[in-house]
């Protein structure tokens, strides 16, 4: 999994600790994490493409929750920015070099590789959907919402 997805569920925690007053721009969530801005951006558009966020153009324009952060799983994070495909993929390898040898029959089932790897990928999936940013909040620090709305205080003052 690369960085943004980090990134992509540490920004959506700020915007559900900040509310949806006003949008957040990507500069303020750069500043906030000591991102770069325009990957950033990047990652906060494929959310927005996913339904995780909305964004609003303009000067005060920025992103928020498109969802209550009960109704967003971790793994609709996850899907937006690394997409749907399964990580593992299967190429048959067995069936090379020495493999091409062998008889057509030791073919028939999948091989134990694949399995043991789509059964793992499954149950990752599962735990990561049955996750919200909400159960990501209530385990936060006690501390870090209170930290968040100051941030954001700080920032627009």
């Amino acid at each position: 999994m690369g960085e943004g997805v980090e990134w992509g569920l540490h920004c959506c925690l700020a915007l559900a600790w900040i509310g949806d007053d006003e949008p957040l721009s990507t500069a303020k969530l750069a500043a906030w994490f000591e991102l770069p801005p325009a990957y950033l951006n990047k990652r906060l558009q494929a959310l927005v493409r996913a339904g995780v966020l909305t964004s609003t153009a303009g000067a005060r324009g920025g992103f928020r929750l498109a969802r209550p952060p009960e109704k967003i799983t971790l793994m609709d994070v996850v899907s937006a920015l690394e997409g749907p495909d399964e990580a593992f993929r299967c190429t048959e390898i067995r069936r090379r070099g020495a493999g091409a040898e062998a008889p057509a029959s030791e073919f028939r089932h999948a091989c134990g590789v694949s399995v043991a790897m789509r059964r793992a990928e499954l149950a990752w999936r599962r735990e990561l959907a049955a996750q919200t940013i909400a159960d990501l909040m209530a385990e936060a620090p006690p501390s870090a919402p209170a930290r968040a709305r100051r941030w954001h205080e700080r920032v627009n003052g």
